[in-house]
């Protein structure tokens, strides 16, 4: 409780203690001090402080500048060595990534050859005709000198550095694995190159060439107004590419073309192709071809 002279002093300053001039208010405020300090050496807690307005601190910073939290600010600062994000982490997502779309790509043109494959159609295709070439030993050579045997039909050129070569290594594995698994069906195939390039795939040339691939390989040029014929039959697309002087390369379809024993297109392989489905192919062709 107050004492009573803080009583009269609340009643002066507040007016209720009737008229009370400027002296006895200073008066009743110099009389109040005394009691103030009597309430705080009473209750031992002085009245709290007045804090000025300070910026937010964040709880992170208040747990690293408490004291005895040792750990925590320790646990902050490896936090913030630490970074979740490495070169090596950055690495291995990309080989993922590129891995990831090389295989979407691929698998999208096998099940869009599957899908075309399921599709039935009347009459036939306005790919292929007549046509005529000359082989290493300088012997005349038509889409007659092959019936009743399939060939495996590819357009390609000596100088080429990667794709020709890898795509007539496919061919070579489906001739050696239809050697071991159908024999009877692999002596009924012959794999036929035609050059795109007469200007400089000559006879010999060819021959220097084709010692590098398999020897059942027949190599086909001759002049380019009879080679421009047979590709526009096939529909092949063949441009110089890269042209300097005499040396350039050669863009061209990358096709597989398959046909029956009478000279008839049976079927089509693309680059994505594997061997495996080469095989598996040709040998349903093969053995379920409908009779006439």
């Amino acid at each position: 409780m107050f004492p009573s002279s803080s009583m009269a002093v609340r009643r002066i300053l507040s007016g209720r203690g009737g008229a009370a001039s400027f002296a006895q208010r200073q008066q009743a405020t110099t009389t109040m001090t005394p009691s103030i300090r009597t309430l705080t050496t009473t209750t031992g807690r002085p009245p709290a402080p007045r804090v000025p307005p300070t910026t937010a601190i964040h709880p992170l910073a208040s747990q690293v500048s408490t004291a005895g939290t040792g750990r925590q600010a320790a646990g902050i600062f490896a936090l913030n060595r630490k970074t979740p994000v490495t070169w090596t982490s950055l690495f291995f997502v990309a080989v993922v990534a590129g891995s990831a779309v090389t295989y979407y790509q691929l698998e999208r043109e096998r099940r869009l050859e599957a899908a075309l494959g399921q599709v039935v159609s009347t009459g036939k295709p306005a790919i292929g005709g007549p046509w005529s070439l000359v082989d290493m030993d300088g012997n005349l050579v038509t889409e007659q000198s092959f019936v009743g045997k399939w060939t495996l039909l590819y357009f390609g050129f000596a100088r080429c550095p990667d794709i020709c070569p890898s795509e007539m290594n496919k061919v070579a594995r489906v001739l050696d694995t239809l050697k071991q698994q159908y024999p009877e069906l692999y002596q009924k195939i012959v794999p036929v190159f035609v050059s795109v390039d007469p200007a400089r795939d000559s006879i010999q040339v060819l021959k220097d060439y084709g010692a590098d691939f398999h020897p059942d390989y027949i190599f086909l040029t001759g002049s380019p107004s009879q080679v421009q014929q047979m590709a526009k039959r096939y529909r092949v697309y063949v441009s110089k590419a890269d042209e300097v002087g005499d040396d350039y390369l050669v863009d061209h379809s990358i096709v597989i073309y398959f046909h029956d024993d009478t000279g008839d297109l049976a079927d089509c392989f693309t680059q994505s192709m594997r061997s495996t489905d080469v095989v598996e192919k040709l040998v349903d062709k093969m053995l379920n071809k409908p009779k006439n």
